[in-house]
């Protein structure tokens, strides 16, 4: 299906939910916040209300109050004009900003032009038509008797919600939840006759669905001949004015518009614009409300990119762009692990068999919970278990140029059986240990971070602790980075090599860092990134376990520089080095450049180290380097050209096989951590 056609029957299935106000609840500063967001009926949309006013059924004004910042959202009926409206006079039908409700707004506003009241006149002209037509309601009528006495501003100033200044102006000083107070918006609350609540019915305009449906029926009464839509292929007034607000509140960008008829639009090819472009006026209110809701609900926002994806009959999916931990910790049902699978678990349970505490000079607390295979499959398997056969998943992407006009970025539709086989692809792939802090703790896991994370670690800096973008360009680079991982996670595709590359060559740059765990992020990431682009060029498999028998000149390399790093690490004091770089960090850069040149320096630097361990140690490392040194080549070993990537996986691997292993030394012993 096309996008449009999607939204469309987006909106068609959530019909149910129109009008209900709901929250996505989210942390910011530690503080749970929540945002509120609604499926729209046909012909409303929602505003920002910063007053609200309370009158009888009789027209008579009982109080006014400002509204709170948790209960701001307000949903208003809207003709075809003024919910698109940027510029020029198109009043709202019910509710709107305080020129076009206040019959007495000129006495306390300066009329610059000479045309203030005319807002307040054409606004009246309209609600007059719908509190004569046969669909009036009873807040229609309210709200009519009570603003045809235009005494709106001189009732708001009595209850000092507005301010004057000096002059006996408004003061445009004065702001209302960060809107001047001139021109608030007004939404109305009508009680029953003599004050008294409507019974059963809702008090506040914006909650009523009866005040909804009368509108809309009024408005179906008021519409032009009908014309062919060309989406829907029915017969429907057409809309050439359609909605804004797309990806928040304050957006102003549209994605549909055609109202330029004197420059290009047409180009000669048509003489109307209604023989090039006609959209039904109801087609374009549920793609509009649907795609708003979507956004709302589950879009993700990279400075001016917005990302949305759903699965056709709205199941929970695992998000594309989340890391291994994420979705493995999502609650799903518990589905066995198919048995095709067992490698990758088998790989899993043997880099997670015990839980991975740091060695105790990091001083660092474990949350004893390992991430497994077990739990990543079982999640992915829930999934799949819930979806229908025809299901399929959708992605839309929208960016904007300029604050006028919106894009369609990306578009992609996807079977959700292959979108779930293309992330569970991906999580093996790329997937290395990797760690975060989650709840102030540091929880370690197999598999991939998320895309932001990934944007964090390849492009920031080091900043309150950890690693993050702090350029100006920063939200630009999130966006840029998920476009180019969109293909890789969607559909598979191979993962751009300057972004290896990028990792491979931060990952050699360990001083760079001040804090050791953000270089370890750097270097695990790296190294998935190299397992992934290993495996999609020479079809190799990698992982963290070491591979005592590889013969590759770089991942031997890298398991020298790792033994050379740990013998110097083993003599550090824990006190006093904690800031102390070992000799082969220091130079990992130009090892990495001129391997063998560059090891003859290290080698000869580590002796004093040696010398500082017990004999067995001593003899355990001088015994490895030796195993290392013999599964070399004699001209590989010699050569001293530009090490690949790969030999960041020989000095993790070994690393962490030194770190966490529980092998014996040579005469015994064990390696006392």
């Amino acid at each position: 299906m096309s996008w449009e056609e999607e939204l469309i029957n987006l909106y068609d299935k959530n019909s149910a939910q129109a009008g209900k106000i709901q929250y996505k609840r989210f942390q910011k500063n530690k503080k749970d916040e929540k945002i509120p967001y609604v499926l729209l009926p046909p012909f409303h949309t929602t505003v920002t209300a910063q007053i609200q006013v309370t009158v009888t059924a009789e027209g008579e004004f009982l109080g006014a109050g400002k509204v709170s910042n948790e209960d701001k959202l307000t949903i208003i009926p809207v003709t075809e004009k003024s919910g698109s409206r940027t510029a020029g006079k198109a009043p709202h039908p019910l509710c709107d900003n305080l020129r076009y409700l206040a019959g007495d707004y000129g006495r306390y506003v300066p009329d610059k032009k000479g045309d203030l009241g005319s807002y307040h006149q054409l606004y009246m002209e309209e609600l007059e038509k719908w509190h004569l037509s046969p669909f009036s309601h009873e807040k229609v009528d309210a709200v009519w008797l009570y603003l045809k006495k235009g005494t709106l501003l001189q009732d708001l100033l009595q209850e000092k919600i507005l301010l004057l200044n000096e002059n006996g102006r408004l003061s445009d000083e004065v702001k209302i939840e960060g809107v001047a107070q001139n021109m608030a918006f007004v939404r109305f609350i009508v009680r029953g006759k003599n004050g008294m609540e409507f019974g059963k019915a809702i008090d506040e305009c914006w909650k009523d669905p009866t005040l909804w449906n009368c509108f809309i029926q009024y408005y179906h009464s008021m519409e032009r001949e009908k014309e062919l839509d060309y989406l829907t292929g029915e017969m429907q007034t057409a809309s050439y004015l359609h909605s804004k607000k797309i990806r928040n509140e304050g957006d102003g960008a549209k994605l549909i518009s055609s109202n330029d008829e004197t420059n290009f639009t047409f180009r000669g090819r048509f003489t109307t614009k209604e023989q090039a472009f006609a959209i039904g006026n109801e087609t374009s209110q549920k793609m509009h409300n649907a795609l708003k809701w979507i956004i709302r609900k589950q879009g993700k926002s990279f400075d001016t990119l917005t990302m949305v994806t759903w699965e056709s009959d709205m199941k929970k999916m695992p998000p594309w762009d989340a890391d291994t931990e994420t979705i493995s910790s999502m609650t799903v049902p518990d589905i066995a692990v198919d048995e095709g699978k067992e490698d990758f678990r088998e790989q899993f349970q043997d880099d997670l068999s015990n839980e991975w505490e740091e060695e105790a000079e990091e001083d660092v607390v474990s949350d004893g919970n390992p991430i497994t295979a077990r739990q990543f499959y079982s999640a992915l398997e829930g999934y799949r278990k819930q979806v229908e056969n025809t299901s399929h998943m959708i992605l839309m992407a929208f960016d904007a140029a300029t604050t006028g006009r919106l894009s369609l970025a990306e578009f992609k539709t996807l079977e959700s059986s292959r979108y779930l086989d293309n992330i569970r692809k991906w999580h093996e792939q790329c997937g290395w240990v990797q760690s975060k802090y989650k709840e102030g703790r540091r929880k370690t896991y197999y598999g991939v971070p998320g895309v932001r994370d990934i944007a964090d670690i390849l492009y920031g800096s080091e900043s309150k602790g950890g690693l993050m973008i702090v350029d100006k360009n920063g939200k630009k680079l999130y966006a840029e980075l998920s476009r180019r991982l969109l293909p890789c996670i969607w559909n598979n595709r191979n993962i751009p090599y300057d972004l290896v590359m990028t990792a491979v060559n931060r990952a050699s740059m360990p001083q760079a860092y001040k804090e050791r765990y953000n270089w370890e992020r750097v270097l695990t990431l790296a190294c998935s990134f190299v397992k992934k682009n290993r495996f999609e060029r020479k079809k190799e498999e990698w992982n963290v376990a070491l591979n005592k028998e590889c013969t590759i000149r770089d991942y031997l390399y890298g398991r020298l520089l790792a033994v050379a790093d740990r013998i110097e690490y083993r003599t550090f004091e824990k006190e006093k080095d904690t800031a102390r770089v070992t000799n082969a960090k220091r130079y990992m850069s130009t090892f990495s450049q001129r391997p063998f040149e560059t090891w003859k320096i290290i080698e000869e630097n580590l002796q004093p180290y040696l010398n500082k361990l017990s004999i067995a140690e001593r003899r355990y490392y001088e015994n490895l380097i030796d195993s290392i040194c013999q599964l070399f080549e004699v001209d590989d070993f010699r050569k001293n050209d530009k090490l690949d990537g790969l030999y960041l996986l020989g000095f993790h691997s070994q690393s962490y096989d030194l770190k966490y292993s529980k092998n014996k030394t040579n005469d015994g012993g064990s390696e006392n951590e």
